[in-house]
């Protein structure tokens, strides 16, 4: 789990780097996709063995991975590229870290969940800790229009992505989870490279070489790689150990920031994400009368 934090973490710093070289965010999510379709190619075959000894998915189970899919890993996945554009790597990285909060949010206004005390105060800590970060960035900026519209993006990301873990919580058992991960994936692949053909064409492909050294790099070492480490962490110690070892991600991200982006780590941004990563560790946890 703390190498698949670590992974994951790393993501909007390549991300950030490869807008130096001009190329824009649609080019970039369908290059990242190209190189992590074969992988997750061989992920779903690898898996085929295992996936025999369950239940055959309908094909309304199949159209349903294919629509969560395009939620999670295409929808909440661009819109984070596009965010990437206006926020920092710090800010990103908390702001799509406040997913678990938002799950109980989403949950209990579609499924009508109990929000407990517990959980509110929660809640309570986690964005008082963003608003935080958000406005120190935004004295650090002046408060532009820009800040808003890729903190929106974010947030909208974030949101997607939350839906994804719901309604994939519905399904993805009958695939098993790698499995189910390796054909959502190559479902929002093949969107992504879609739209990217039909908007840029392919003279858009021709970007300066370190642009697919990072998207190889991100495919690899921010994708593919940390999805499976995050199955067989949450297979071996659970989902409540996993959130407590999962909180040191945006702490990466925001010392890799600060030392490759140059990004600015004052007082009030650690303060702020030390608040956010406590609320969401205690939405995260399940409460240990559930357990008992």
């Amino acid at each position: 789990m703390f190498l698949a934090a670590t992974g994951f973490a790393t993501k909007s710093i390549l991300i950030k780097l490869a807008y130096r070289y001009g190329v824009d965010a649609t080019a970039l999510f369908a290059l990242r996709q190209i190189f992590a379709a074969p992988l997750f190619a061989a992920m779903a075959w690898w898996s085929r063995d295992a996936a025999a000894t369950r239940s055959r998915p309908s094909r309304r189970d199949w159209f349903q991975l294919a629509g969560l899919g395009l939620l999670g890993y295409y929808v909440a996945a661009w819109l984070d590229f596009l965010g990437l554009r206006y926020v920092s790597a710090a800010l990103e990285r908390l702001l799509l870290f406040l997913y678990p909060t938002i799950v109980v949010l989403l949950s209990a206004w579609l499924l009508g969940v109990a929000i407990t005390r517990r959980q509110l105060v929660a809640l309570f800590i986690s964005y008082a800790g963003i608003g935080l970060v958000f406005f120190a960035q935004v004295r650090d900026t002046g408060g532009s229009a820009d800040l808003a519209i890729g903190a929106t993006m974010i947030l909208l990301s974030a949101i997607a992505y939350s839906l994804y873990l719901i309604g994939s919580s519905r399904v993805v058992h009958r695939f098993g989870a790698i499995r189910f991960t390796a054909w959502a994936m190559l479902a929002a692949t093949v969107v992504g490279v879609s739209q990217f053909a039909a908007t840029h064409g392919l003279d858009a492909l021709r970007l300066p070489l370190p642009v697919y050294g990072l998207c190889a790099v991100m495919a690899v070492f921010a994708t593919v790689l940390p999805a499976l480490l995050m199955t067989e962490g949450l297979r071996r110690i659970g989902a409540s150990q996993a959130a407590l070892v999962g909180t040191i991600g945006p702490v990466i991200t925001m010392i890799l920031a600060a030392e490759f982006l140059g990004e600015t780590m004052g007082p009030v941004q650690v303060v702020g994400a030390t608040l956010v990563l406590a609320g969401v560790l205690v939405v995260s946890r399940r409460d240990a009368r559930v357990r008992r």
